[in-house]
């Protein structure tokens, strides 16, 4: 039985529901969804039906749920990677880079790379220059010694394996090729090269399929203890060895589940989990310590001390905000409030992104800090719960859908 209207429609979707059809009880046969669909926003869905002696295909009007549009199959991922916020070249006038031609036609030219690549080709490799390697390895010499000290265990034995497998030293910079091809038999996250900053929105959906959007450009050689924006050693020396670790690659991924198809105001409040988290996040260490897990701490030398660091009284003392609200010369707290991580409060809470953080929310685990941001997501009204299909490399919902809202390449989306 077809309805009355032309429609493109691939295979049904699961529903958990039973129907009646002249009397007799039919149960829905279930069927998972792959990679070849492309129909989820038609206006019917097929629904199969069996009883003991025949199989029935109807169509049901779908009644769908209208959210944000959202990638299902990782291969939708290229059409939001390039929807940068800045082309990857378009630098502040306040940039180090910004009166250096050569470097902004350097940062074109990775930008391009980039913009080019789709999921399922090979990341094509990128040649260095040798300004660029000297840069990496003094960030590389400034934070060895202080990883030690204030990383967390996870990070230093990912460290391990990234320096045999990866290619990971002081005097070349790693390529994300085999970078990302390691990751996906360690832990099946993946790198996904991009331009530049993309919307948070975006971001974390890429984080629900274990893919990370990584840019490639370096800092100014000017000044190579400082960036005003996410760069490759940010990303290689900050984020990468984490998602070596499978309990923080879950925790990364219930984020950006929770992102699929949310209101702009639950991804706001996503946004500064993963920022209070994956970006500036502390773990107790096993000494009982503070060690830092976010990238942001692990790829600044002086913010993974200044949020580490011991302090006469400890870092949750009765008089923490106090002490807190004692500035130095520079307008930088001498000391930071260490909360107890709990999302719920990591999401109301407001940051600043060119200064030391005020506030660090201090998990007593990464099993710990998973937990607890599942139980949170569960918790968030959302317009459906989706889960991740690792052997098809699409997403699951508990529900019918429209992806209607900012769909990619209409004005909406810009």
């Amino acid at each position: 039985m077809i309805p009355d209207t032309d429609t493109k429609i691939g295979i049904g979707i699961s529903l958990s529901i039973f129907i009646s059809i002249s009397g007799e009880i039919h149960i829905p046969m279930m069927c998972t969804l792959c990679g070849a669909c492309r129909s989820i926003d038609s206006l019917y869905v097929p629904v199969y039906l069996r009883n003991k002696t025949k199989q029935t295909i109807i169509y049901i009007p779908s009644h769908r749920i209208q959210v944000h549009w959202f990638p299902r199959h990782i291969s939708e991922l290229d059409l939001i990677a390039n929807r940068t916020l800045d082309a990857g070249t378009d630098l502040e006038a306040d940039h180090p880079g910004f009166h250096d031609v050569e470097y902004r036609q350097r940062r074109a030219h990775l930008a391009e790379l980039a913009l080019n690549h789709r999921v399922h080709h090979d990341i094509p490799k990128t040649e260095y220059t040798q300004e660029e390697v000297e840069t990496w390895g003094l960030v590389w010499d400034t934070m060895e010694n202080l990883w030690e000290k204030y990383a967390c265990k996870e990070y230093k034995k990912s460290m391990n394996l990234m320096k045999k497998h990866c290619n990971y030293h002081r005097n070349a910079i790693p390529q994300l090729s085999s970078i990302s091809s390691f990751l996906q038999l360690q832990t099946n996250f993946r790198l996904r090269p991009v331009a530049g900053l993309i919307s948070s929105r975006d971001f974390l959906n890429g984080l629900a399929f274990r893919t990370f959007f990584c840019t490639q450009y370096i800092r100014h050689p000017s000044k190579p203890l400082y960036t005003p924006e996410p760069d490759i050693c940010h990303e290689l020396l900050g984020h990468v060895p984490m998602f070596a670790d499978r309990d923080f690659c879950d925790f990364s991924q219930e984020i950006g589940l929770a992102s699929l198809g949310a209101s702009d105001e639950d991804v706001l409040k996503l946004a500064r989990c993963y920022w209070h988290s994956v970006e500036f996040g502390l773990c107790r260490g096993e000494d009982g310590k503070n060690k830092a897990y976010g990238a942001g701490l692990l790829s600044s030398f002086g913010e993974l001390e200044y949020a580490c660091k011991e302090r006469d009284g400890g870092d949750d003392d009765d008089d923490a905000d106090e002490k807190f609200a004692e500035v130095g010369e520079d307008g930088v707290s001498n000391r930071p409030v260490i909360k107890p991580w709990e999302p719920a409060a990591a999401a109301m809470q407001n940051f600043p992104i060119t200064t030391y953080q005020p506030v660090y929310f201090l998990a007593e685990s990464l099993q710990d800090a998973k937990l607890k941001m599942r139980k949170y997501c569960e918790d968030l009204p959302r317009a459906f719960f989706a889960s991740y299909n690792a052997q098809t490399d699409t997403v699951h919902f508990d529900r019918p859908v429209r992806r209607t809202v900012g769909v990619p390449g209409s004005d909406e989306s810009k």
